[in-house]
């Protein structure tokens, strides 16, 4: 089972924009984390290390959960707004993590969105 509290402070987190602090409590040593179908990007160093440069490329990103986190087990859902600011021009887009949480940790997450949203 899914400790409820620690997916709420998971959120909280992410969005009070403490991203990589989110990954590091969280995120277990081995976790893995896919975009779409792609290739799945694998170990929180790594992991860190993809945010820190997404963050970098970025005048700022604005998570904000739209629905109440679905789980089962140890299965959690949730629904995301995301806003992304770059050279002053603001994109936003919609999608659902899926993650996989054992031991209090995300060993596997996955996102769900359709690339489209972001285009101009």
């Amino acid at each position: 089972m899914t400790d409820a509290a620690a997916v709420e402070d998971f959120v909280a987190l992410v969005e009070a924009g403490a991203f990589v602090a989110a990954m590091e409590r969280y995120y277990a040593d081995h976790a893995s984390m896919q975009e779409n179908g792609g290739e799945p990007r694998r170990g929180l160093k790594t992991l860190i290390a993809g945010e820190e440069g997404f963050l970098a490329q970025n005048d700022s990103v604005v998570g904000k959960r739209l629905s109440a986190v679905m789980t089962d087990g140890g299965e959690v859902a949730i629904v995301w707004r995301w806003t992304i600011t770059k050279d002053g021009v603001a994109r936003s887009f919609e999608e659902v993590s899926w993650q996989i949480w054992q031991d209090g940790k995300i060993v596997q997450e996955r996102f769900f969105y359709d690339p489209a949203q972001m285009r101009g």
